[in-house]
């Protein structure tokens, strides 16, 4: 088991593969814990001689910022706010986003600006820890003051509200402190607000995102040279030459993938008796090479965003300030996420058009890669799947970040929506696999009807191992049970 030590350094997208994998455990860093404190102790000096209000520490919340609030009723304030706000409804949350989340709001409070006490950020280490996991909902955030309802429902627990995933059954987060020996958090002037700003929701799903979009492409080039080879395609439109005279960085990638992969094939040299290849073959280093520069630039939006103190208002005890400001305003996010969305939803159109022409009967190869067609229907209908994914792809493409609906008063009068690009997005990422793994599944069955010859050692070393999973196909058989051993071996191969 990794330990992780929360600290005011910056993690990168390696920390969040550990978190996912649910192999580590973490821990605060000296530094952590002072920082934490230190504007804890900051503000609860602040607090004993203002006078003034100060949002969100002793007034009210959004349009009611112009309440003021009594001292003897902030923490009273404080509970009221993490209640009220528990608004979710829709999906639950999938417990590794769940996870991911509380490791980047603890993350994100470690910072100290935010005016929490060392206590609560401990309770949210041990909840992880324990894999003492909130029940969060999928529906609720508008993206704009944070992520306030799926926040709200991940620290409700904190003060014995709401309900947790423990020990494989749903359980009342009363019951789980008690299990525990815990008494409820008693949350002081400004600490609600802390917890529920922030835009850990989308922070959360768009890392996760990332993480697997940074996967899938490589097995987007990978599953597509398969296919080049399969179809007896061009090397041609990989030449370094071309690539240069048009230098995007994912092209140029794309192409040196590419050739380093068909490095060797028998397949690749022999002579063709076709000058060209249909777009999904040629075009590859240009739309695969897309998509990767649009997940790299979408990679370093959720790098600074996964840094960030998100919350507000924010703390500032060597400036002696507390300003309320916007850092939990998801733009970047909402932006980035629809652009992520539409990237990896052409890695999966350019795929099923792949597998479309591998079936359709073209350069030696059988209709539908079978025999005996017609009274066997082949790979016929798993490209009606995919096209299926694709065009729903399409749809949840619809970007999220043009919206903004008036909310609280005319007080939070534009919001970024990246919630919805998030949910959306972790869709699109899911239908891609799918997607990936027809395209996988038709391009294996396809390359045994151009043997003895070979292609490259990878491509003929994955095609191995893939093999000892899913078989050549002589006959009909239910063809869904192959294609999720297809999802399954993408999901757990490292290439």
């Amino acid at each position: 088991m990794h330990t992780h030590q929360i600290s005011s350094t910056h993690i990168d997208f390696s920390v969040i593969r550990k978190v996912l994998s649910g192999n580590c455990r973490l821990e605060l860093s000296d530094d952590a814990k002072s920082r934490i404190s230190g504007c804890r102790d900051y503000l609860d000096k602040r607090m004993q001689n203002q006078k003034d209000p100060i949002y969100g520490i002793n007034t009210g919340f959004g349009a009611l910022y112009n309440k003021s609030i009594s001292a003897t009723d902030l923490e009273s304030l404080q509970n009221n706010l993490m209640m009220s706000h528990a608004c979710g409804v829709g999906e639950e949350v999938p417990s590794d986003l769940v996870r991911l989340m509380l490791f980047l709001k603890i993350q994100g409070l470690s910072y100290g600006n935010s005016g929490v006490q060392l206590e609560t950020v401990q309770r949210l280490v041990d909840f992880y820890n324990y894999d003492i996991l909130p029940l969060v909902y999928q529906q609720g955030s508008l993206g704009a003051s944070g992520d306030l309802s799926p926040l709200a429902h991940l620290c409700l627990p904190l003060i014995g509200k709401g309900e947790v995933y423990y020990k494989g059954s749903r359980r009342t987060a009363e019951d789980v402190l008690e299990r525990h020996n815990w008494t409820p958090v008693k949350l002081k002037s400004k600490e609600g607000l802390a917890l529920l700003n922030g835009t850990q929701f989308m922070s959360a799903y768009g890392s996760w995102c990332i993480t697997e979009a940074q996967k899938l492409v490589k097995w987007a080039d990978l599953i597509g040279a398969i296919s080049l080879e399969a179809f007896d395609g061009r090397i041609e439109p990989f030449h370094h030459l071309i690539q240069e005279i048009r230098p995007h960085r994912g092209q140029i990638d794309t192409a040196i993938e590419f050739r380093k992969l068909l490095e060797g094939s028998e397949l690749i040299s022999r002579t063709k008796a076709h000058v060209q290849d249909p777009y999904s073959f040629r075009c590859i280093p240009q739309v695969h090479g897309a998509s990767k520069d649009a997940i790299n630039y979408s990679s370093f939006v959720f790098f600074n965003e996964i840094n960030s103190v998100t919350d507000n208002p924010t703390i500032f005890p060597d400036q002696d300030l507390i300003i309320s400001a916007g850092n939990f305003h998801g733009q970047p996010l909402a932006l980035s996420l629809d652009f992520l969305a539409i990237a990896l939803s052409e890695l999966g159109n350019i795929s099923e058009r792949r597998t479309y022409q591998l079936i359709s009967g073209q350069r030696g190869l059988p209709s539908f890669l079978v025999s005996e067609a017609g009274l066997n229907s082949g790979f016929m209908i798993p490209q009606y799947t995919a096209a299926s994914l694709v065009s729903q792809n399409k749809q949840l493409c619809t970007p999220a970040s043009v919206d903004s609906i008036v909310s609280s008063n005319g007080q939070e009068d534009h919001v970024s929506m990246g919630a919805n690009a998030a949910t959306k997005t972790y869709r699109v990422v899911n239908n891609l696999k799918s997607i990936l793994a027809i395209e996988l599944i038709t391009a294996c069955q396809a390359m045994e009807f151009r043997r003895p010859l070979k292609s490259g050692k990878q491509i003929e070393d994955i095609i191995a191992q893939f093999r000892s999973l899913v078989p050549f196909i002589n006959h009909d058989i239910v063809m869904a049970d192959e294609i999720h051993k297809a999802i399954r071996f993408i999901d757990n191969t490292e290439i």
